[in-house]
């Protein structure tokens, strides 16, 4: 049987989940995820749920690199768990990406709430991605750490086909 190697265009299905158990994405249905039927009804677009096989060329970065390494030598069929340390999945947390701007530093327009993600643009142009996490009488916190920052990951990875 074949087997997959470095170059290869694949087609996996898989789940990743954090420490605790809970579900960050998959390719499969899952019950607390939405279907065909209720898309949007309950975990709404970003739900991380794709259903159905993900393509990919291992070696180009298109997924996690520890994922892709594992698929090397899998044959259809098989599955892999494979463990990605925070640092290597979304970066270990940055207490130092929290920060607190004055309000009156921000538009007019804008009324943020706990729990918004936005993206502020600096004095020089750059975009920086953040979530609000506290409002104060005069100032707002952001964090810019990704949401899964300082999470260790395990992907449940099935290699479908070689393509």
């Amino acid at each position: 049987m074949a087997q997959a190697k470095k170059g290869d265009k694949v087609r996996i299905n898989f789940t990743g989940k954090l420490e605790d158990g809970s579900i960050i994405e998959t390719t499969l249905e899952a019950e607390d995820c939405c279907t065909d039927d209720d898309c949007g009804s309950e975990c709404g677009d970003d739900c991380g749920c794709e259903h159905g096989p993900m393509e990919l060329t291992i070696g180009e970065e298109d997924f996690f690199p520890m994922v892709e390494e594992a698929l090397i030598g899998m044959a259809p069929g098989e599955t892999k768990t494979v463990q990605i340390p925070a640092a290597e999945a979304f970066g270990e947390y940055d207490t130092e990406a929290v920060f607190t701007i004055e309000k009156e530093l921000l538009p007019e327009d804008l009324t943020p709430e706990v729990g918004d993600d936005l993206v502020l643009t600096g004095e020089d142009g750059e975009e920086l991605e953040v979530t609000v996490v506290e409002i104060g009488d005069t100032s707002v916190t952001f964090d810019a750490n990704h949401p899964l920052a300082g999470e260790d990951l395990t992907y449940e990875v099935e290699l479908v086909e070689i393509l």
